[in-house]
């Protein structure tokens, strides 16, 4: 039987300090910290989806042969404009790397910001034109 993926559910990210990530996600992204099930897991929701923060070395985890912090892309999207976004990182105190830019997104023409989370995965906040 053949079938087609709905929508991405969550993510999981290896972090080398998970307090420190989860807090610097709800702080500059404004995402909702769970902690659940075995070993105190830890998440962060935001709309209908959800990252794990996964600590390197950690066992009782299945994941990817070789994951690692910081070798991963995320772009997220937000309903504010750019130069609301690139405001609101600098009073977080976090370094742009590069934007605001203009891209192609999943639905259409995107402006992105560009910044590092605490691992320097590669952070891209976006938000859609017009």
């Amino acid at each position: 039987m053949r079938f087609t993926v709905d929508r991405l559910d969550h993510i999981v990210l290896t972090v080398r300090d998970r307090a420190l990530s989860a807090n610097w996600y709800q702080r500059v992204l404004g995402m909702e910290i769970e902690e659940y099930g075995r070993n105190n897991r830890v998440s962060l929701s935001f709309g209908g989806q959800k990252i794990n923060l996964r600590p390197l070395d950690s066992e009782g985890w299945t994941t990817a042969g070789k994951a690692a912090p910081g070798v991963s892309d995320l772009c997220f999207t937000t309903a504010i404009d750019s130069e609301n976004i690139i405001r609101h990182l600098e009073k977080c105190g976090v370094a742009i790397i590069e934007g605001p830019v203009n891209r192609i997104g999943a639905l259409g023409p995107i402006t992105s910001v560009y910044i590092h989370d605490p691992d320097q995965n590669l952070i891209e906040i976006a938000s859609y034109q017009g």
